[in-house]
């Protein structure tokens, strides 16, 4: 296994406990006003999955031999990723570590959870109700056989609009994990390297009954002690989390834990969507540099490549149908 040679894999150690901040941080640094200073450049990347593995049933630790087994698998999976055999459809695609992309090449969190997810007890996403399975056909059968007949029917990522790694709940992707926070009186601003700031009020007021559909949704934050406490709603029904609806709330907890690491747990409540609530926890960890811009639009061939092949295809089919 290998590793380029600036991007390697950093390990740090954490607190193998149910949650990383079982003790209080005796050192927590203050902004000039007097709150906890979470702010900083922070990787999402961890080793536990967002689900834990069936046959691991309800075993929420590993031990620190099997922690070590399992990072070991999935560092030498996700290095196997970024090889291909020439000639074969998946050559098509560039090498993701040519261009330090690859889940495994940056800083990543040591965790002995088998799971980000904490509850259920599973640790997996909860069923879906007959509402969402009913909204989920409704969409496919939309985008069925239209899927490139414009911008409109593609993914809102490759549209370059809402990125999963700062729409809340917050969750590891497949690369560029990574986000910065920064704080002023009265506000705490979630920027991920990839996709549109949170500006998120920390006075307390409590979200309105009726709310503007936004792709980020609405945010009020609080401080409960050393614990940055948001809770977001209000989000458009195509940006919402995993065909969510409208009505998701998510509740999301940051805490620092030491001077390298901030605990981040969350809560996702949706009865229209999901049989019960589900959350999780997991770290995030100093990146021990800055975010670089991330200019999704420049460059962004893929989208007018695959419309283009489409009008192509469609042009090449006419063309056949005539007489």
């Amino acid at each position: 296994m290998s590793f380029a040679p600036v991007h390697c894999v950093r390990l740090t150690a954490l607190v193998a406990g149910v949650t990383l901040a079982t003790t209080a941080y005796a050192q927590q640094p203050r902004t000039a006003w007097g709150e906890p200073d979470l702010a900083g450049a922070y990787s999402e990347f961890t080793l536990a999955p967002l689900e834990r593995p069936v046959e691991l049933g309800t075993k929420e630790l590993f031990t620190a031999q099997e922690a070590r087994e399992y990072q070991q698998r999935v560092l030498e999976e996700a290095d196997q990723d970024d090889e291909t055999v020439a000639g074969t459809q998946e050559d098509v695609h560039y090498d993701m570590g040519t261009f330090s992309l690859s889940a495994n090449e940056g800083r990543t969190s040591e965790n002995f959870r088998t799971s980000i997810i904490t509850f259920p007890a599973n640790g997996r996403i909860p069923p879906l109700t007959e509402a969402a399975l009913t909204r989920q056909k409704q969409r496919n059968a939309i985008r069925t056989g239209h899927e490139f007949d414009g911008p409109e029917m593609r993914s809102l990522s490759e549209r370059c609009i809402v990125w999963t790694s700062t729409l809340a709940p917050i969750l590891p992707g497949g690369y560029n994990s990574n986000l910065q926070i920064f704080q002023s009186p009265g506000y705490v601003v979630i920027q991920g390297e990839m996709g549109d700031p949170r500006i998120i009020p920390t006075d307390g007021k409590p979200l309105p009954d009726k709310l503007l559909p936004q792709w980020n949704g609405t945010a009020s934050g609080r401080w409960e002690g050393d614990t940055l406490v948001v809770e977001t709603a209000g989000f458009h029904p195509n940006a919402a989390w995993r065909n969510a609806s409208e009505h998701m709330k998510v509740t999301e907890w940051i805490t620092r834990v030491d001077a390298d690491t901030l605990e981040y747990k969350f809560q996702v409540d949706d009865p229209n969507t999901w049989a019960e609530p589900w959350g999780g926890t997991y770290p995030l960890t100093d990146l021990g540099g800055i975010l670089f811009e991330y200019a999704c639009t420049e460059g962004n061939y893929g989208m007018a490549n695959i419309l283009s092949g489409q009008r192509a295809l469609e042009k090449e089919a006419a063309g056949k149908s005539q007489p």
